[in-house]
């Protein structure tokens, strides 16, 4: 009875509103400490920082008490200045708080270098283009030289020069081949150098 009776007392009573009080008090900071430390009602919009370099990117998120970190470099992408940015976590348009971070990815100075195979040579034309397609090189001018195998890969040039496999030549570049003719013969290239000489020198002794 005793229990009761203090539960429905005045002064029970008084202490249980005092209590839903200091407890109602205690919730309402609470929830406005949090909006003011996580800046809960504050959004900025993600500007969009594509083909700007890094100079202009830092200035642009400098303005909206924003920060950057570089992730990493695509694939090199022509229609993109170099060393500009490719892309951007956050996307433009998004709105986050202040300071947070905005993930860069950027355009490499170029194509990367690619490594010939070393298992090209003597291999047929049909063999050889799809390979150095899927590297990413182009076929350029095809050449034919006497050899026994017709469309054997013989040479690789690019840009006039002799490509030997384990050389690293720019991505996109244009490969030249030299195939075998099937003429059943082989000429070497001491063989036309020497056939010139003789050229040359019956030109001589005609005059």
């Amino acid at each position: 009875m005793g229990l009761f009776r203090f539960i429905f007392s005045k002064t029970f009573l008084i202490q249980l509103v005092l209590a839903v009080i200091i407890l109602v008090v205690i919730s309402f900071l609470t929830m406005q400490w949090l909006d003011y430390s996580t800046n809960q009602d504050q959004r900025i919009e993600v500007p969009d920082l594509a083909k700007m370099n890094l100079n202009v990117v830092e200035d642009r998120l400098n303005e909206r008490n924003l920060d950057f970190e570089i992730l990493d470099s695509a694939n090199f992408n022509p229609d993109f200045p170099r060393y500009s940015v490719i892309d951007q976590v956050p996307a433009p348009g998004k709105f986050v708080k202040e300071d947070r971070k905005i993930y860069l990815t950027l355009n490499p100075s170029g194509f990367r270098k690619i490594e010939i195979p070393n298992n090209l040579i003597r291999k047929t034309r049909r063999q050889v283009e799809p390979t150095l397609r899927s590297l990413g090189f182009e076929i350029g001018e095809i050449s034919y030289k006497p050899d026994i195998a017709e469309d054997a890969v013989l040479e690789l040039r690019h840009k006039g020069k002799l490509v030997q496999p384990g050389d690293e030549i720019m991505k996109t570049s244009i490969i030249d081949l030299v195939l075998g003719d099937g003429s059943g013969r082989y000429r070497s290239d001491d063989e036309d150098t020497l056939d010139i000489q003789n050229e040359t020198e019956s030109e001589v002794d005609e005059f």
